[in-house]
């Protein structure tokens, strides 16, 4: 997926989410959030897309404060906010469309590009949306390419050399033998743990645990929005689960 993709996608995974609970009880709790209702979770992703177009729009070269994104709390009592979910997601759309794949700018690992803010957010929207679903006992369901690129990015993300600074316990991860291997139907990935950092791949691999699934499943069990007992777990589930302790976000 290319830049204007995941422009696009942020729209469009808010406009899912809209479609998919709208009628939902605002007051229904998300699992995979705990201490959230849903209502708590739409004011986090609107606020989410307003902070981040403001990180856009000014070229913000360090952090700018996010209490909007952080304070959710609110009145539950209404219907959902619809029109200015999908507002904030136009307006961001726009502003990195604006301002193009290379426009230089703050990113949580220092300094990069808005089309850091463009994936995260295509991902970021979709996986809330996954979160919306959940809390309102509704089907999730994505394009192939979308999950692939979100299981990508992850990926990228999770393997970032900053995590062992920020985290020095992450390196606990890293050992001899530590090798997990993720299969959907349709792509595969290899994340290799014996070496000094953490390494990854796409395709298959000897793996000391092996987790098959589902694409859908499985971008789950890795976001943590589902257990990984609903997916078909071979080899060393403890390790499995070791590292998922560890490769929390989002």
């Amino acid at each position: 997926m290319d830049y204007y993709r995941h422009c696009t996608e942020i729209v469009t995974q808010t406009e899912l989410l809209v479609a998919g609970v709208a009628g939902a009880d605002l007051r229904a709790p998300v699992p995979s959030c705990p201490g959230w209702s849903l209502g708590n979770l739409v004011r986090h992703i609107g606020g989410g897309h307003r902070w981040a177009e403001e990180v856009v729009r000014k070229r913000a070269m360090e952090w700018l404060p996010d209490d909007q994104v952080r304070k959710v709390d609110g009145d539950d009592s209404g219907e959902l906010l619809a029109a200015w979910l999908v507002e904030g997601a136009m307006r961001f759309a726009e502003a990195l469309r604006a301002a193009g794949p290379d426009a230089e700018l703050w990113v949580p690992f220092g300094q990069g590009t808005t089309s850091f803010w463009a994936r995260r957010f295509a991902h970021e929207t979709l996986i809330h949306r996954a979160d919306a679903a959940l809390a309102a006992g509704v089907e999730f369901v994505a394009e192939s390419d979308v999950l692939v690129d979100a299981f990508d990015e992850w990926m990228e993300l999770d393997s970032h050399p900053l995590h062992f600074e920020i985290t020095p316990r992450k390196r606990e991860l890293l050992g001899p033998g530590r090798t997990l291997a993720f299969e959907a139907p349709e792509a595969s990935w290899f994340v290799d743990l014996t070496g000094d950092v953490i390494a990854w791949r796409r395709g298959k691999g000897q793996a000391a645990v092996t987790v098959r699934g589902p694409l859908t499943e499985l971008l789950l069990v890795l976001y943590q929005r589902k257990p990984s007992e609903g997916v078909e777990v071979l080899g060393d589930r403890r390790l499995l689960d070791f590292w998922r302790t560890y490769v929390t976000f989002g």
